[in-house]
């Protein structure tokens, strides 16, 4: 059985190297999708709890959210970090409050004190589904994602061949030492 929630991203990108309009910077609403497979937990009678997988996704994904998103070769970022520089923001501002946990990847890295995404490829429908997978694979029993943006949509499946150790009170993972985050119970 599955557990399905959905995360709105707001963002800005361009596609650097592309001949047509998104060649320019432009935003984005995106809806994100994330589809997670196990067996129904029989404490809590569900598989995983939705808001639950939304705060795990949410965590390290609201780095794309109200950001800017560039590929790595993209020469308007040493002009964007300049600009922040400048302004005294590169480094973070106490109103920033949209900082997810930092990560840095071989597709992507977060500057979660300047909003901004730095990615290997072109940002794509396709390419965000590839970089939400590798951050959350090993944080969740993801079956499927989907990412729409415009008119754009682009979806993956994948194969769950394990089975999660879960809380019985909350349904959330147990920890590395199978202790639940959330209500401290210990297998």
């Amino acid at each position: 059985m599955k557990s399905i929630t959905t995360l709105d991203l707001q963002y800005a990108h361009r596609f650097y190297g592309f001949k047509g309009e998104a060649q320019y910077l432009h935003g984005h609403t995106g809806k994100l999708t994330i589809e997670v497979e196990d067996t129904i937990n029989k404490g809590v009678n569900m598989v995983f709890p939705c808001n639950e997988i939304k705060k795990t996704a949410w965590n390290i994904l609201q780095n794309f959210d109200h950001a800017l998103i560039l590929r790595e070769d993209d020469p308007l970022l040493p002009a964007i970090l300049a600009v922040y520089e400048e302004q005294g923001i590169k480094n973070g501002h106490p109103q920033n409050c949209m900082k997810g946990e930092a990560f840095h990847t071989e597709l992507a890295r977060a500057y979660p004190d300047c909003r901004l995404v730095v990615t290997k490829e072109t940002m794509t429908v396709e390419g965000m589904i590839k970089i939400v997978y590798d951050l959350l694979k090993d944080k969740l029993n993801i079956s499927k994602l989907t990412f729409t943006s415009g008119a754009n949509a682009a979806s993956e499946e994948y194969d769950v061949r394990k089975s999660m150790d879960r809380c019985p009170m909350c349904g959330i993972a147990l920890d590395e030492n199978g202790t639940c985050p959330k209500c401290g119970y210990k297998k």
